[in-house]
């Protein structure tokens, strides 16, 4: 690329988030395989923890702020602790250490046994299920609730600061000052720094963000309250988010379980071949759904099928169906600002497609703005970086990051075609959640 290691003044990390890794303090060994953040072997782990508390699911969300569910951090180390033996006498003897991608990486990084860092931030926290949202500390009700009191947990710092430097390699000696979950990254690379801004990436999942300002806010429409970012001993700012479980990952069963496509781009070109999907849905519930419908029991549907079908519109389906997901977030997210959004900012993988982005437009009925830069949690974390060692100092310093030969989205479809269409998407998510209880 035509720089050197000499000059690169920091770096910053960005990770996938809530996936769980144990490992051994005494040896630095992991204890059993990183469980990602879709990993759904923990679904009876929530029915039988929120049995044990009135509150059923919610039975610690005054405290982080969410509901117990299959994807976050501390439900998947309470199923280790319970079903994997090195695990459960590591804890017995103290020797557990918990943490996220971030703690992991940030510890070898910078020398593992040898002094290595063990920490995460706070977005990271977040998302655990064992930080108190509110004071950014880990919560000692929360450990008592998941049987977790004997873990070793990393110190939780903000998102932009020096955590160490690298202790090996090519880029040894340089400073790590940045570190955000990927989501939160997305929202500072789309520069969403006012209350009002949003985001939408789309990756493996697709995930929405909306920046609510200095203080969380409980949701009562499905959404979940996270830390957005905190930069060095600023306040930290908070977003409401909503996740699509299935993104970019329904394309890749349509390529790898169904077998009708070679690759990514042939399902865009099969989509293009079609003006709409001609009535049929397919809802990507293969583990479940999450906001705003959290229905861990919904199950995979296709509807509307005739004879007629063709994998153009399975394909075109597919896409859409990340699209009306996006457009359930998006209501729940006016409903709790009580401030209709006018534009969504997007990025990750699937929003590279001009199809996709103008299916999502159409959809919501507001622009959707694309940066010429997709990868925006790989430029969010680098703001973070930046920030810490003065690369800028300040929020107004990052306007023309990023900001020229973006791609504008409006909407075409006629109001009255884009409520049936969403109708019918809505019909699909009713048989989708009643699945498993129809067949039971």
């Amino acid at each position: 690329m035509g720089h050197h290691a000499s000059d690169i003044q920091c770096i910053g990390l960005t990770n996938q988030r809530e996936t769980t890794i144990a490992w051994d303090s005494l040896t630095g060994s992991p204890l059993y395989p990183a469980i990602v953040w879709s990993d759904t072997r923990t679904i009876d782990t929530v029915r039988s923890l929120s049995d044990t508390s009135d509150k059923g699911v919610n039975a610690l969300q005054s405290i982080c702020g969410l509901p117990l569910a299959s994807s976050f951090s501390a439900v998947k180390m309470h199923w280790m602790v319970n079903n994997v033996p090195a695990v459960t006498e590591a804890l017995k003897q103290s020797r557990l250490q918990f943490g996220t991608v971030d703690t992991w990486l940030i510890y070898h990084l910078t020398g593992g046994l040898e002094g290595g860092t063990i920490m995460t931030d706070a977005t990271n926290a977040s998302r655990t299920m064992l930080m108190d949202i509110h004071t950014l500390q880990w919560s000692h009700e929360a450990l008592r609730f998941f049987g977790l009191e004997n873990i070793k947990l990393p110190k939780i710092m903000s998102s932009s600061q020096a955590y160490g430097t690298v202790r090996e390699g090519s880029l040894k000696n340089i400073q790590i000052t940045g570190c955000l979950g990927d989501q939160q990254s997305a929202l500072v690379g789309q520069k969403c720094f006012s209350v009002g801004d949003a985001k939408n990436t789309y990756g493996t999942g697709c995930f929405m963000l909306f920046n609510n300002g200095s203080s969380p806010v409980i949701s009562k429409n499905g959404l979940l309250p996270t830390v957005a970012y905190q930069f060095g001993r600023d306040k930290p700012q908070y977003a409401l988010e909503g996740s699509v479980a299935a993104g970019g990952s329904s394309i890749h069963w349509l390529r790898d379980n169904l077998g009708i496509v070679s690759d990514a781009e042939e399902v865009i070109t099969l989509a293009a071949q079609v003006k709409d999907a001609s009535g049929v849905y397919f809802v990507t519930a293969f583990a479940g759904l999450l906001a705003p419908y959290w229905c861990p029991e919904a199950r995979g549907t296709i509807c509307g099928m005739t004879q007629y079908t063709k994998r153009e519109h399975l394909a075109r389906a597919t896409l859409e169906s990340v699209c009306y997901q996006s457009r359930a977030i998006l209501e729940a997210m006016d409903k709790a600002s009580g401030t209709p959004l006018r534009s969504l900012k997007v990025d990750g993988g699937m929003s590279k497609s001009d199809l996709c982005m103008q299916i999502q437009a159409d959809v919501l009925g507001i622009e959707v703005d694309r940066p010429d830069m997709c990868e925006a949690s790989a430029l969010g974390a680098a703001i973070a970086a930046g920030f810490a060692v003065g690369v800028w100092k300040s929020i107004k310093d990052l306007e023309n990051i990023n900001s020229k030969n973006g791609t504008l989205f409006s909407p075409r479809l006629a109001e009255g075609k884009r409520q049936k269409m969403y109708g019918g998407w809505q019909e699909a998510i009713k048989r989708s959640c009643s699945w498993l209880s129809s067949s039971a």
